[in-house]
């Protein structure tokens, strides 16, 4: 399984995902570390999209190792969470604004989602999540 959690800079996206994986057992791919193993701090369009990509790569190879997924990045327009092809996504709706000015112009609030994040509480909504996961999709368990 696929989950994407999206959103602005500074919404809460990491901090969410380190507690959201330990309790899926998940593989976790952070955008800025990705962005660093790759040596590719490109944030242009071409860019954004290289790194949707990737990720969308690196995800699919976890997933085909019978492991779930959670991947923490801004994919900041629906052709990006399109490219990604989440199975759940998380959107981080906690700030108005980040501290990007070029990341503000171009962000596409999601016209879909699984779970909206509304206040940063990152531990609470982690928990609440894993229960929606589990009722949605059953127990993933350490694989799925």
């Amino acid at each position: 399984m696929k989950i994407l959690i999206m959103g602005l800079p500074g919404s809460g996206k990491t901090t969410l995902a380190k507690h959201l994986v330990p309790m899926l057992k998940a593989v976790w791919l952070n955008a800025d570390e990705v962005r660093k193993q790759c040596d590719d701090w490109d944030f242009s369009d071409e860019g954004r999209k290289r790194q949707s990509l990737r990720m969308w790569t690196m995800a699919e190879d976890a997933v085909d190792k019978n492991r779930n997924v959670i991947a923490d990045f801004v994919c900041p327009t629906e052709k990006t969470r399109q490219q990604f092809k989440a199975d759940y996504t998380i959107w981080m709706d906690t700030i108005k604004e980040g501290r990007f000015e070029d990341t503000n112009k171009m962000f596409e609030p999601p016209a879909k989602y699984d779970f909206r994040v509304t206040h940063k509480e990152a531990e609470m909504w982690a928990y609440l999540i894993k229960n929606d996961i589990e009722e949605k999709f059953g127990n993933l368990g350490p694989h799925r």
